[in-house]
């Protein structure tokens, strides 16, 4: 009977462990799976030179976080940061990542008709060489000078002529936000001025209006957007058809300040039929590195039950 009883008792607590453990099992599996399912983007822009001291490394450890997509930042001339595109590209799909999306920026910031025939040549190159890598999204981050209407009415304008070339190189061209394109222009101004109770239109609205929606669209940054005094959600409601990518930050990691909305940011983009979004981190407190930055964004994004 003592054998037996201790026979049983050793059977019992074999398949109680076997209970737990393949619990614990489903629970990394589910994990797993919700990893591989949520499309998270990122800025490369984000881990500055700490990408670079080892590139493959560094992008593989992007996709074990779970990163699906890039954001490139850095381009110039055929290279990013000084690497080639398609040696970059390479790097980027060894490591398991897809790269759709890059931040360009003319080398010009007042933007005049004496050179715009040189802004046009500038995304003519920049078109080509991003075609031939892939990317689906080419935008521009760097505001032009914007002191009045006049201006912004000519920047649009130069806008449109970038959508006609991009657009002919099978891409689309957007324009990245900060926060002062939520400044009030007028006729003739001589600056843009912040403020609820100025005179004139925002920027980012003229933008908005005097651009074709055919050729040009939009990647609202939410954070500059609150910086700027905006509701990025009421902007989401009212351009669906015109903001189609985002740049989710805060003002460090993901979810800690508690200045963003993230919920109900995410709720209206997925309801305008969005989902391309790359987390953005311009930097991080004394002492703590940018990919501890961004690994902290992600792991906020992958238990976010608002994030798809």
């Amino acid at each position: 009977m003592t054998n037996r009883r201790n026979f049983l008792k050793a059977a019992s607590l074999l398949t109680v462990g076997g209970l737990v453990s393949g619990k614990v099992n489903a629970t990394t599996q589910t994990a797993e799976v919700v990893k591989a399912k949520k499309k998270i983007g990122l800025q490369i822009y984000s881990l500055g030179k700490e990408l670079y001291e080892d590139l493959p490394g560094g992008l593989k450890k992007i996709k074990k976080m779970g990163y699906s997509t890039l954001e490139l930042a850095g381009y110039g001339d055929g290279k990013i940061n000084g690497i080639d595109m398609m040696e970059y590209k390479k790097m980027t799909e060894d490591a398991g990542l897809k790269i759709i999306s890059s931040h360009v920026n003319p080398p010009i910031r007042e933007y005049t008709k004496e050179n715009k025939s040189q802004i046009a040549d500038y995304w003519k190159k920049t078109a080509d060489d991003h075609a031939k890598l892939g990317v689906t999204y080419l935008i521009q981050p760097g505001q032009p000078s914007t002191r009045n209407t006049e201006e912004v009415a000519f920047v649009c304008e130069v806008f449109n002529e970038a959508g006609e070339i991009v657009k002919a190189a099978g891409l689309n061209f957007g324009y990245h936000n900060h926060d002062f394109e939520f400044a009030h222009v007028v006729p003739g101004g001589k600056e843009a001025l912040f403020g609820r109770q100025q005179k004139g239109d925002k920027i980012y609205d003229l933008f908005l209006k005097q651009t074709d929606p055919s050729l040009v669209f939009f990647e609202m940054d939410v954070y500059w957007a609150v910086i700027g005094q905006q509701d990025p959600v009421e902007y989401l409601e009212n351009y669906k058809d015109r903001i189609k990518v985002l740049h989710i930050k805060d003002r460090y990691v993901l979810g800690q300040s508690g200045m963003m909305n993230f919920g109900m940011i995410f709720k209206q983009f997925y309801a305008n039929g969005r989902t391309d979004y790359f987390v953005e981190i311009e930097g991080m407190p004394k002492g703590q590195t940018q990919f501890e930055g961004v690994k902290g964004c992600a792991d906020y994004l992958l238990k976010s039950s608002f994030v798809k």
